[in-house]
Order: structure tokens, then sequence, then C-alpha cells
């Protein structure tokens, strides 16, 4: 790993030492993600469907109250919680998508195209979610590491950074980057104009396409059944 301070002023802001972001952004996606899994029928959750929401938004108004501001105030803390609130997200959408599939694929729900494709849509966008948090977790060693400017190579290489005149010099990714970033993946099924350059990067990219690529393409097909 090569780690450098940089301090030069014409550098661009993403290679430089920043204000990190504000909070609201990340603790808003978040609160979306939960409150999509709450309506799901209890057959796509094995445990009580008030559990990991609940245990979820404790931890996001812990983390808020330690720090109300602007992330890294408190960077070992906040990470740690980040990180668990982002694996508590991710195992819940996960346990929703795999009940979703195996329940479509025994015939045992989609009788109505209505709910089928609700309950899809929750899944797919929650998806979007988990990744987008898991991309800001980890480029570049985290949203405080990021603001510090001591990586010299990104993680993920967005136009800004390959063509910086074409943005303003106080430019550096964001969250809303990241939730861009996790989108565009899910419904291209690929990269488009922001390109994954280390290892983890790819695997996760894939690994989203695939999960996408898999719900949309069961839940669109039973419902299109359903109404034939």
């Amino acid at each position: 790993m090569h780690d450098v301070r940089v301090n030069d002023e014409a550098l661009p802001a993403w290679r430089q030492r920043t204000a990190t972001e504000h909070r609201w952004p990340v603790a808003l996606a978040i609160l979306l993600a939960l409150g999509l899994q709450l309506p799901l029928p209890d057959k796509l959750n094995f445990l009580p469907s008030w559990l990991l929401p609940g245990l979820t938004t404790l931890l996001v108004v812990l983390v808020v109250a330690v720090n109300p501001g602007r992330v890294g105030r408190y960077e070992r803390l906040e990470r740690s919680i980040g990180l668990v609130v982002a694996a508590l997200v991710s195992f819940g959408n996960a346990v929703n998508g795999v009940q979703l599939v195996r329940h479509i694929l025994d015939g045992s729900l989609g009788d109505q195209a209505g709910p089928l494709l609700s309950n899809g849509a929750s899944v797919y966008v929650t998806n979007i979610i988990v990744f987008s948090l898991w991309y800001w977790e980890f480029d570049r060693g985290g949203p405080a590491v990021r603001a510090s400017g001591v990586r010299e190579y990104p993680d993920f290489l967005f136009p800004q950074m390959s063509s910086p005149e074409l943005a303003p010099r106080d430019w550096e990714p964001r969250y809303l980057d990241y939730l861009y970033l996790s989108f565009t993946n899910a419904t291209a099924f690929s990269p488009t104009d922001v390109m994954p350059l280390r290892t983890w990067a790819k695997l996760a990219m894939l690994a989203q396409s695939v999960i996408s690529l898999l719900i949309v393409v069961l839940v669109v097909a039973r419902a299109v059944n359903v109404l034939h």
C-alpha cells in the first residue's frame, strides 16, 4: 500500500486534507433502507420484522447523538458503529432477498403481481443502498481517511479524477457519488462512468450486479407469468 500525505494546493481536493462530509445523507439513506424493510411480509423474515430495523435505528441514533455534524470527529467509534450498521442492513436485506427468491421458486409467493413487484422493488432498492454504504465505507479507507488525503491511489476512479478540468477544484467524492455508483451498477449490471480499480471493488460490483440481475429476472418473470 502506498500512502502519502498530500498538502500541495495545486492538487485536486481529493488528494488533499479537507473537511469531512456531513453525516445526514448517509443517515437518511439508512433510514430509507430500514423503512423499505418494514412493510415486507413476515414470510420474507425468519426473525421478528422489527428486530433488525429497531437495532439498526438505535445505532444510527447513537452515532448521530455522538457526532451530529461531520463524519470523523470520533473516527474509530463512528467507523465501528458505521460498519456494524452496514452489516446489519446488509444481513437483513440478504435474508429478505434469499427468502424472496426461495418463495418465488417454490411458488409460495407471487400469486398477485402488484405485491410481488412491490416486495421485489423494496429488496432491489435496499440492495442499492447497502452496496453504496460499503463503497463509501471502504474506498480509500473510508470517509475520514479520504478527507485526510493520505491515500494516493483510489479504489474507484470517478470521471472528475481523470478529467479534473471538468469539475470544481474543491470536488471530491461524497456519499451521493457512491449512491449513484451503486444505482448505475445495479441497473446496468456493469460499471458505467465510475471504474473499479482494486480487486475488492471489482468483486463487490460483480456481486451487486449478480444479485440485482437475479432479483429483476425472477421477479419480473414471475409477475409476467401471473399477469398472463
